[in-house]
């Protein structure tokens, strides 16, 4: 049988979709950061806040108001989603890495669960992890700086849309990488770039023309650029646009990490 024809005594199927199975594995990516909370969540709001202390401290002052902004209040939008997208991403793939370096991640390809269902749990617990880091730091935000979303429903789309895009690209990180210190190289080389690089701590208008373009193709700019319209109410580009394109690449990254878990490419090898 194939995998998505495969049934397991006790397996509750609604229609064609394992719902217990997603579920059980959606808990246990959630689980699995909430127990190591110190370094999962609080060591993100650790250094956010030290982001935020640094760059109001040593520019602010001279900086000025961007966008008719403070300084303070322009970066704390970009803040908050880069350490959104990177905790994001950090679920999904050492969740992925570590067990496949200890040898079992065949326990998560033996159930009868089919590539979407394994794209959906894994993604549960990296979109998961993102909000927790999102509220915190809009909370810490509101109270040390009194500064509430002006669009609190758009803020909170683009920050699910961002931390399921930064998941399904943790995924097949995960999948390509086989020891810590490519997955290391990955992150370092490609995410972090990525988040600095996107106009958190500056509007990409003053971009000289070369970058300005390239920027523009960056999904995680749009991503950036609609949290901080949700936050503040003024954004670099149309905030539907960026939405849309943001959606699609997202669309794209999963379409990828889906056919990597209905495959088993670089899995069950």
């Amino acid at each position: 049988m194939s995998q998505t024809e495969s049934f397991a005594p006790g397996t509750r199927r609604f229609g064609r979709v394992n719902w217990l199975g997603v579920q059980t594995l959606a808990k246990r990516e959630i689980l699995r950061f909430a127990n190591v909370w110190t370094q999962t969540l609080l060591a993100p709001l650790v250094t956010a806040g030290l982001f935020m202390v640094i760059f109001t401290i040593a520019i602010g002052p001279r900086r000025g108001d961007v966008m008719g902004v403070p300084f303070a209040h322009f970066i704390a939008p970009g803040i908050l989603m880069m350490t959104v997208i990177q905790n994001a991403f950090a679920n999904t793939s050492s969740s992925i890495v570590i067990s496949k370096v200890q040898g079992n991640i065949v326990d998560t390809l033996m159930p009868p669960l089919s590539g979407g269902e394994l794209l959906v749990g894994y993604l549960a617990g990296g979109v998961a992890r993102g909000l927790v880091v999102a509220c915190a730091i809009t909370l810490a935000v509101w109270v040390t700086m009194g500064l509430f979303p002006a669009h609190p429903l758009t803020m909170l789309a683009f920050v699910i849309l961002g931390a399921a895009f930064l998941s399904a690209l943790g995924i097949i990180a995960g999948v390509f990488a086989n020891k810590f210190d490519q997955m290391a190289a990955i992150t370092n080389f490609i995410i972090t770039p990525l988040a600095f690089l996107s106009g958190t701590f500056y509007s990409v208008e003053a971009l000289p023309p070369g970058l300005y373009q390239v920027t523009h193709v960056n999904p995680v700019f749009y991503l950036i650029d609609g949290v901080r319209y949700g936050m503040l109410g003024v954004s670099d580009s149309a905030p539907l646009f960026g939405f849309g394109f943001a959606l699609a690449a997202t669309l794209a990254v999963c379409a990828v990490a889906w056919w990597m878990f209905r495959t088993g490419y670089r899995l069950k090898s």
